[in-house]
C-alpha cells in the first residue's frame, strides 16, 4: 500500500512539473507571436511612411530659399468655418408672338440668399496626407437642414476649390411684373455647384498651400500668374409644399450654368522681423465661353444667349501668423462671383467661405 501511495505522489509531482513547463512554453510562444505581429505592423508602417516621404514630403520641387517645409511631420488643426450663397436674377420677356405678345417687356426679379452655415472641425495630417471631422452645432440642434460638401486641393502646380450645396433655407424677394412675393425658408429647393481650378506658373517660388492650407511656409515674398477654369451650376425651384399652401404663387424655375476660362495673378507677401506674417491675395477672372441660364414661370421661359461676353471672378484672401516654429493662426476667405448680363437676362451668383484656423506642428 505504501508503494502505491508513493507511486501516485511521484506521478502528481511529475505531472505538476510538466504542467508548469507547458504553461511556461505557452507564455513564451504567445510573446513570440505578439512580437512577430508587432514587427509586421512596424514593417507596413515603415513602408507607408517611406512612400509618403518619397512621393509627397521630401520631394518638394520648391526653391527652398522661398518655400520650405514646416517642422513637425504631424500637423493638427482646429477650424471654424462660415459660408453662404447669394443670388440675384432678372429676366425680361421679349420674344413672344401672337396672343402672348402683350407680355413682352414683363420682367422677373429675384434676390435670394441662404442661411449661413457654421461648422467646427478638427483634423490632422501626416507627411501631407490628412483627414478631418466637422460638426454643425445648428444641425445637431435640428435648426439647420441644408447639406454642403466642400473639396479643396492645393499643390505646387495645380489647385482647386469645389463645393456642392443643397438647401431649403433659401429666402428673399421675388417680383414678377407688378406683383411682389416673399419667399421664406422651406419654400424653394436649391442645388448649387461651383468649381474653380488653377495652374500656377511660378510654382518654384510661389506657394498656394502656404497661404490656404498652411502645409508649407513662404519664406520670401513671391507672386505668380495663374491659368484658371470656372464652372458653375445651379437650380432653384418651388417646392410642392409652397404650391399646396399658396396656389396663387407662380410655378417658377431658375437654372444657372456657366463655363469660364481665363487667368489672373496671386501674390504672397512675407513681412515681420522673423518673417512670421504671410499676407495673400489672388484674383482669377475667367470669361464665360458658354452658358445655360434660364428662368421659367408658369408656361413662359426666358433664355439667355449661350455665348455672351460675361465673367466669373474667383478671389482668395488669407493671413497667416506663424507666431512660433510649432504654432500658427490663420484666417482665409474664398469667393466665387458670376456676373452675367445680356438684353433679356441678368444672373449674379456669389459663393463665399470664411475660415479661422489654429494649428500645431508636432513630432519633429
Amino acid at each position: 500500500m505504501r508503494h502505491i501511495l508513493l507511486t501516485i505522489l511521484l506521478a502528481l509531482l511529475c505531472g505538476g512539473s510538466l504542467n508548469r513547463v507547458t504553461a511556461q512554453e505557452r507564455k513564451t510562444r504567445l510573446k513570440t507571436r505578439v512580437q512577430k505581429h508587432k514587427e509586421k505592423i512596424k514593417l507596413v508602417a515603415d513602408s507607408v511612411d517611406s512612400v509618403l516621404a518619397h512621393r509627397f514630403y521630401n520631394k518638394t520641387g520648391y526653391d527652398t530659399n522661398y518655400v520650405k517645409r514646416p517642422i513637425g511631420m504631424i500637423t493638427a488643426k482646429l477650424r471654424v468655418n462660415l459660408s453662404g450663397d447669394d443670388f440675384n436674377v432678372k429676366g425680361t420677356i421679349d420674344n413672344l408672338e401672337g396672343d402672348m405678345s402683350y407680355l413682352n417687356g414683363l420682367s422677373t426679379t429675384a434676390h435670394l440668399h441662404t442661411r449661413f452655415k457654421n461648422t467646427i472641425s478638427i483634423g490632422a495630417s501626416y507627411r501631407g496626407l490628412g483627414a478631418s471631422f466637422a460638426i454643425n452645432p445648428a444641425k445637431m440642434a435640428g435648426k439647420y437642414t441644408d447639406y454642403e460638401f466642400n473639396l479643396v486641393y492645393y499643390s505646387r502646380r495645380f489647385s482647386l476649390d469645389g463645393s456642392y450645396h443643397r438647401s431649403t433655407s433659401l429666402s428673399g424677394d421675388l417680383t414678377i411684373g407688378d406683383n411682389e412675393y416673399t419667399l421664406q425658408e422651406n419654400d424653394v429647393n436649391l442645388k448649387m455647384g461651383n468649381l474653380a481650378a488653377y495652374y500656377v506658373f511660378n510654382h518654384r517660388r510661389f506657394s498656394y498651400p502656404a497661404a490656404l492650407s498652411q502645409s508649407w511656409i513662404q519664406r520670401r515674398s513671391a507672386g505668380s500668374f495663374l491659368l484658371g477654369l470656372s464652372i458653375q451650376y445651379g437650380h432653384i425651384e418651388a417646392r410642392d409644399e409652397l404650391k399646396e399652401r399658396r396656389p396663387e404663387f407662380p410655378v417658377f424655375d431658375v437654372r444657372i450654368g456657366n463655363l469660364g476660362l481665363g487667368g489672373g495673378y496671386a501674390y504672397n507677401l512675407v513681412v515681420g522681423k522673423r518673417r512670421q506674417w504671410l499676407l495673400h491675395a489672388s484674383m482669377t477672372p475667367t470669361f464665360v465661353v458658354y452658358n445655360y441660364n434660364k428662368i421659367s414661370y408658369d408656361d413662359i421661359e426666358i433664355h439667355a444667349k449661350h455665348i455672351r461676353f460675361n465673367m466669373i471672378f474667383n478671389e482668395r484672401l488669407a493671413i497667416v501668423w506663424n507666431f512660433s516654429p510649432r504654432y500658427y493662426a490663420a484666417a482665409t476667405l474664398t469667393m466665387s462671383n458670376s456676373i452675367y448680363d445680356d438684353n433679356v437676362m441678368v444672373v449674379n451668383q456669389n459663393k463665399w467661405r470664411a475660415r479661422a484656423i489654429f494649428g500645431a506642428r508636432l513630432w519633429k
